[in-house]
């Protein structure tokens, strides 16, 4: 039912739900949160096959460090277990690892793990995958705007220069395609953050599924959909007819 020749070039998830589902089974946070990296693998491995280009994953935002101590240690934890676990089959299905977000504030052994696992998978010629760590919207924002005012400053932009490249180039996706595909698990219906300048005009998804259980057939739904859209960019049906 995918049309191969209609995907997403960008796909951002944001992963949402491993508390709840593990309340939901009468288990703590911790247990969601184990249990997430499993999604996280089908995820990857099916966008890999698929062949998306970009795959972005919501991984830790500024907010998360307001939880409680022992779950963002938990979490810190498991992406480095999940980084040497999963490092020899990005290797293999020729994924390439990046990252978005001030990961200098990361634990620095994470911060360790994570800069090996990206130099040793760069020179992979298959998706990319970027994880946002420290990430969010906001803070990226403000930045770009702190840099871009500093070199108006001194002259080395001028004010008239200013315009959406540039902004872009100061952004931590500089790199990167605007995002075609905004999927969120778990039934929440809002952004929290994520990406709000490179999704001005993704298509968004939301699912009922909390994040453990979505599973590949769950990412083909969110494909499905996307296909069955229009995408105006701000043009008349007419206008896409006749182009």
């Amino acid at each position: 039912m995918i049309d191969q020749s209609n995907l997403p070039k960008h796909i951002a998830i944001i992963m949402d739900g491993n508390g709840r589902w593990a309340q939901s089974q009468g288990k703590n946070r911790l247990f969601g949160h184990r249990n997430g990296t499993e999604a996280v693998h089908k995820v990857v491995e099916a966008a890999a096959k698929m062949q998306i280009e970009h795959l972005t994953l919501y991984a830790f935002s500024t907010e998360n460090w307001n939880r409680p101590k022992l779950e963002v240690s938990t979490l810190m934890d498991l992406l480095i277990k999940a980084l040497r676990r999963e490092l020899n089959k990005m290797i293999k299905n020729n994924i390439q690892l990046r990252s978005i977000g001030d990961i200098s504030k990361l634990p620095a052994e994470v911060e360790k793990e994570l800069q090996e696992t990206i130099h040793k998978t760069s020179h992979n010629t298959g998706m990319i995958l970027t994880l946002a760590l420290n990430y969010g919207a906001r803070q990226e924002l403000t930045q770009a705007v702190q840099q871009i005012a500093a070199k108006v400053k001194n002259n080395i932009i001028s004010l008239e220069n200013v315009d959406e490249t540039i902004i872009n180039e100061h952004l931590y996706t500089q790199n990167l395609p605007a995002v075609d595909l905004l999927i969120r698990t778990s039934g929440e219906q809002r952004i929290s953050n994520f990406l709000l300048w490179q999704i001005a005009y993704a298509e968004l998804y939301f699912s009922e599924v909390f994040w453990p259980d979505f599973n590949e057939r769950h990412f083909e739904d969110a494909i499905i959909s996307y296909q069955k859209r229009e995408r105006r960019f701000g043009k008349t049906s007419e206008q896409l007819t006749h182009s």
